[in-house]
């Protein structure tokens, strides 16, 4: 599968990811609860202090910000294993002729 096709089925992934969760996440934006749970940033700093403060402050951005960071980060570092593996002689794009 070549990288544009790849890219297209990741995009097309969000955007139908995205109004399929958006309703719920309004819906829980609106109601109030019972019980808060925070997190607890006491031993935290740096990027985990600011990661855990977003949680405590807004659940609705988290979510959000969260459903983009995954799947961004995982392509990402998906990208690089591939770059990795083809220096060092791994092609799982053509593992049909290796296996032979």
């Amino acid at each position: 599968m070549n990288k544009m096709r790849r890219l297209w089925i990741w995009l097309t992934g969000c955007a139908l990811m995205l109004p399929v969760l958006m309703p719920s996440l309004a819906l829980a934006a609106k109601k109030k609860a019972d019980v808060v749970i925070v997190a607890d940033t006491r031993k935290l700093d740096g990027l985990l202090y600011w990661w855990a403060e977003m949680y405590n402050e807004s659940h609705f951005f988290f979510a959000i910000l969260t459903m983009i960071i995954i799947p961004v980060l995982g392509t990402i570092l998906g990208l690089l294993a591939d770059v990795v593996m083809r220096h060092i002689g791994i092609d799982l794009e053509h593992r049909e002729l290796a296996e032979k």
